[in-house]
């Protein structure tokens, strides 16, 4: 079955013909996880990967054939203490780490009556470790009187859902080094641009992405330059056949002129899914990270958040289909509102990255931690597709129980273990390491490099977070 020409729409008149909705989740997971693996061929187990030295977190089945005794397991980030409070609302807010410098842009809705209304403004803080924020006064608008504030734009609608990035493009004008959508159905979306992350002005007057029937606009509509895709992307906020909050995606080479909007319908039956937060993971620039708002406006309008990943240009991918934040113990999160993510999953140590929610809260994950292959008490097993590397070392992101162990053998494409990196060869991993290189009783994968190579881990209490193959330094 080729899963890529197999719509969203003939799938649900499949799994309304099987009749139960249990019977629909249990077939979307299905679906989920053959479309992440279909991204590479319709026949994934005979496609070779080309993964190079690029990393490989274990957000979805790309890099998997089988999995014996092993499963896929999503890692909730944790609550991280209390922070200093530099904003009132992280609703549709945004964190940009720029070198050794956190920018973070919130909306105030002030005493707004509806979406986009004069009184909304932009709000920006800074911090140097993500934890300790200040509010600069930067002076640049008459506020309630004075101009002794953070606000960098006060100009409806946009204000609503301004959603600001740090340009990645190579040789983007110093003057365009950030740049930002916003805007609502009335205005549509107009592009912004700024040197310094501080001072904007419009693109053009103009709008560079104009309202349909199905568009809505009201969320944050989330842009970046693609690395991978070598264009700009836009993921914005749609209705799914009139009635569910959904997301399309269109691309740009310039910002200015976007490529026919996509429905990507990612919801499953039912589901509303009110932000997307799609941004290109840090570590790994080719996985696109979303962590969205899920909706439920039959249980009293409550929401929590949840994760998907994306390759380039390929659906997103569902594998994991709980939630990744939920409301909590706290009553007030579990209103309408409450959980909203602020885009971007930014490194905030060595082996720490952190997501910022509503109202001003810090989660934090290990580096990569998003997601594990993950081995129980019984021992277990991950064989990998075959792909081809660069590079002659192998570094694994695992974590063991002081009794668990994770040893790798390197095969041939037939499952033959090349001489020397058999399971036998392979020195024992125990212990916690974000970057641990794999020694084998040969000292080099060099002459292994560039040709088709399937990976064997053997597992026992420890979770995979991730590979990447590297040069020695």
């Amino acid at each position: 079955m080729n899963t890529r020409k197999l719509t969203r729409r003939a799938w649900l008149k499949t799994a309304a013909a099987m009749g139960t909705a249990a019977q629909m989740g249990a077939t979307a997971a299905v679906l989920a996880q053959r479309g992440s693996a279909a991204m590479a061929g319709d026949t994934p187990s005979a496609q070779v990967l080309e993964i190079g030295s690029r990393l490989e977190p274990f957000v979805d089945r790309f890099l998997i054939d089988r999995l014996d005794n092993t499963s896929l397991r999503l890692h909730e980030p944790q609550l991280a203490p209390p922070m200093t409070e530099p904003a009132n609302n992280m609703e549709y807010g945004t964190v940009i780490k720029d070198g050794d410098l956190f920018r973070l842009y919130t909306r105030d809705g002030r005493s707004a009556k509806h979406d986009g209304d004069e009184p909304e403004v932009t709000r920006y803080c800074e911090s140097r470790d993500g934890i300790h924020w200040t509010r600069p006064k930067l002076g640049l608008f008459e506020i309630d009187g004075n101009k002794e504030n953070n606000v960098i734009l006060h100009e409806p609608p946009f204000c609503h859902n301004f959603s600001p990035f740090l340009d990645s493009r190579p040789g983007v004008p110093s003057e365009e080094r950030f740049k930002a959508l916003a805007g609502t159905v009335k205005s549509n979306l107009v592009a912004f641009v700024s040197s310094d992350g501080i001072h904007w002005r419009k693109l053009r007057n103009e709008p560079v992405i104009t309202y349909t029937k199905e568009y809505a606009f009201d969320s944050q509509n989330v842009s970046f330059w693609s690395v991978s895709e070598e264009k700009y992307v836009c993921y914005f906020r749609h209705f799914l056949d009139n009635k569910l909050r959904s997301v399309c995606r269109t691309t740009s080479a310039d910002f200015v002129n976007w490529t026919e909007p996509v429905p990507l319908r990612p919801n499953f039956p039912g589901e509303h899914i009110y932000t997307t937060l799609t941004h290109p993971y840090f570590r790994a620039p080719h996985i696109y990270v979303a962590t969205p708002t899920r909706f439920h406006p039959d249980r009293g309008e409550s929401t929590d958040i949840i994760f998907m990943t994306a390759r380039g240009d390929g659906p997103y991918d569902r594998t994991f289909r709980e939630a990744f934040i939920r409301p909590g113990l706290d009553p007030a999160r579990w209103g309408n509102r409450s959980n909203y993510a602020a885009l971007n999953v930014v490194p905030t140590g060595p082996n720490e990255m952190s997501l910022y929610a509503t109202p001003f809260r810090r989660f934090v994950m290990r580096t990569d931690g998003f997601a594990s292959v993950r081995a129980g008490a019984d021992p277990g097993e991950l064989l990998t597709r075959a792909l081809r590397f660069a590079g002659d070392e192998l570094v694994v992101n695992y974590s063991t129980s002081a009794g668990g162990s994770l040893r790798v053998e390197v095969q041939d494409e037939a499952g033959k273990p090349k001489p020397g990196f058999a399971l036998d060869d392979c020195t024992t991993l125990v212990g916690d390491a974000v970057e641990q290189p794999v020694r084998w009783s040969k000292e080099s994968l060099t002459s292994l490099a560039g040709q088709p190579v399937r990976l064997r881990f053997a597992m026992q209490e420890a979770d995979l977070f991730a590979i990447r193959f590297r040069a020695r330094s």
